[in-house]
């Protein structure tokens, strides 16, 4: 699935002529800040240039409302420059440079020139200002992020061939991809997150470069890993730069349980390539999102199966098993997005899922009770219709046979929950009495007794459904008598 090859010379003309009719419709369209930012700049005697992305995706017809800045002017003099045009200023960046600006809709955020390196042992950049615009752009990641607008004559400044890569679908970096990674290993991870989000080709000496040089990631801190990794899992096709980081190595030191999931497989004992497998849940899981990119759905279905490695077991009937492999899943998933530094909502959530992605599969078996339907409902909480996705996509069977019986058994089970739902709360299940109500019927003060009564509550509630107060009561009473009994 790697996203690996050369350009396409026989298009890239054509593309070309079309990068360049969307730039033009889409500097138009911002052109009155960009104005007002050049020739307020060059009046205070400094460079400023649309540079980057914003060129890129300009290039793309994709320019939204962020835009991004270089500017020779250091961050005193640019926080002061803009604070006098803009809506609004801020300067949470301007340790490294960079000063943020409000124009109406437009997000602005001015950078002076800089080159950012690595002194080899830590995990933060070393950050220099630089003096040209041209020697801003030689220190970008790759090519396509290489190019500038320079305001206020909106002068199209290209020094590395950005355009040429656009238009040929390839990513490169502006000098040797060595030297570029040396600098900062972050862009290996960017690599990868456009190969995806750009769906572009990678040069074949970038991706030399990246297998060379992977283990230098590590010196880079886990929260701008986890960014990036972020970032990749939200864009539109994620397997491609996922496979680049697998097939580099990259993920040996990022992710390893995902090119752990690439499982021998022998002439005696057979079973689907787990690796594959999950990155095609992924791909399934992202056509069932309802709303737009969700990132706990898709580390997920990504990481639902990487307790396998853990638990294989070869039967004696040539079979493989991995008994219990969602519970180890479960535990491996937590320790991998805490050492990611991922919030803790997320890792509690991703975690629970991977848990439970195998608790339907019960039921495509045989009919559960309405106590199991319940159960389920009580397990998932909130994550239920994430857990319903998940569950859906984890289906890569090529039988179709058996993709449709389980589709019709996970549709039965989605129609038994809604028709209990129509009967009875099962979003937030609860006993039937409260801890208050308990006390009262008890006549017992708060205590370990109350927490153990309404454990028992709970069950009975799980067990059968909702019923009247009195009768909760009465067996209650029963319960507690037995217990002292």
């Amino acid at each position: 699935m790697s996203n690996i090859g050369q350009p396409d010379a026989a298009g890239s003309s054509a593309a070309l002529i079309q990068a360049q009719r969307h730039a033009v419709a889409q500097l138009l369209r911002i052109s009155p800040v960009a104005d007002a930012l050049g020739e307020h700049f060059s009046r205070a005697g400094h460079e400023i240039a649309l540079v980057g992305g914003s060129v890129r995706d300009a290039m793309r017809d994709e320019l939204g409302h962020d835009l991004d800045f270089a500017t020779s002017a250091h961050p005193d003099e640019t926080e002061r420059l803009v604070g006098e045009i803009a809506d609004s200023v801020w300067d949470i960046g301007k340790e490294f440079g960079t000063i943020g600006g409000r124009f109406g809709e437009l997000v602005c955020e001015i950078t002076t020139y800089r080159t950012d390196r690595y002194d080899g042992t830590t995990r933060k950049p070393e950050v220099s200002y630089g003096d040209s615009l041209e020697g801003d752009l030689r220190r970008r990641d790759f090519t396509v992020n290489s190019m500038a607008v320079r305001l206020p004559g909106q002068d199209f400044v290209d020094p590395f061939g950005g355009l040429r890569d656009l238009g040929a679908g390839v990513l490169r970096t502006p000098g040797r991809a060595e030297d570029s990674f040396d600098d900062d290993p972050l862009r290996m991870m960017r690599a990868a997150r456009f190969a995806s989000q750009l769906q572009f080709r990678v040069d074949p000496d970038v991706v030399e470069a990246m297998t060379a040089m992977a283990e230098r990631i590590s010196i880079v801190s886990p929260e701008r890993v986890r960014d990036e990794l972020s970032k990749l899992l939200m864009t539109p096709e994620p397997t491609a730069g996922l496979a680049l980081m697998v097939d580099t190595g990259l993920a040996d030191h990022v992710l390893p349980e995902l090119p752990a999931l690439k499982l021998e497989i022998d002439e005696h004992h057979h079973h689907k390539d787990v690796y594959e497998h999950s990155l095609t849940v992924l791909e399934q899981a992202i056509d069932l999102e309802p709303d737009g990119p969700d990132l706990t759905l898709r580390l997920a279905a990504l990481l639902h199966d990487i307790g396998k490695p853990a638990t294989r077991r070869f039967e004696s009937g040539g079979g493989v098993s991995f008994h219990h492999h969602e519970v180890v899943g479960a535990r491996l998933t937590a320790n991998r997005l805490k050492a990611l530094r991922y919030p803790r909502e997320v890792t509690n959530d991703v975690s629970r899922l991977v848990e439970l992605h195998l608790r339907f599969h019960g039921y495509a078996q045989g009919e559960w009770t309405d106590s199991a339907v319940r159960r389920y409902v009580r397990d998932a909480g909130p994550l239920l219709a994430r857990l319903h996705r998940l569950t859906r996509a984890d289906c890569t069977t090529r039988n179709r046979r058996k993709a449709s019986a389980l589709s019709r058994a996970y549709d039965g089970l989605e129609a038994r929950i809604a028709e209990l739902a129509s009967q009875e709360e099962l979003a937030a299940i609860r006993p039937d009495l409260d801890g208050n109500e308990i006390m009262q019927v008890l006549d017992i003060g708060p205590g370990r007794e109350v927490g153990q009564a309404y454990a028992y509550l709970l069950e009975r509630r799980l067990d059968r459904g909702p019923v009247d107060k009195d009768v909760a009561a009465q067996e209650l009473r029963e319960w507690w008598h037995q217990r002292d009994g």
